[in-house]
């Protein structure tokens, strides 16, 4: 059974850092494509940042340069880090990817960004 469990997410101050991870199994992590997705109160979900096998990394505009997506095959986790954080980074952030067609996600973290 494939499970996406997000761990990290919590209150924060405006220009503070969090780490969220997420603890990946029932499938070979290492094989597949990783991505972070939020949403915002209120709105759609938002791509944020997405990891390929091979290391290759991409953004979303609003967080580049504030993000940093990485993933760890040995531990089956994937990470985001994420620096200088704003009141719109508030969200419930989930990990995904897609297995032979279906998407997997996980229940998600919840980040609020506030003073």
């Amino acid at each position: 059974e494939v499970q996406l469990v997000e761990s990290g997410g919590g209150m924060v101050q405006p220009g503070g850092s969090l780490r969220l991870s997420c603890a990946a199994s029932g499938f070979t992590f290492s094989n597949y494509y990783m991505k972070w997705v939020r949403q915002a109160p209120g709105k759609g979900p938002e791509w944020v940042s997405t990891i390929h096998t091979g290391g290759f990394t991409a953004y979303s505009d609003s967080v580049k340069g504030r993000f940093t997506i990485s993933r760890d095959n040995a531990k089956n986790t994937l990470y985001l880090q994420m620096n200088s954080l704003k009141p719109e980074d508030t969200a419930l952030y989930w990990c995904a990817t897609n297995i032979r067609g279906a998407e997997a996600r996980g229940q998600g973290t919840q980040v609020t960004v506030s003073s």
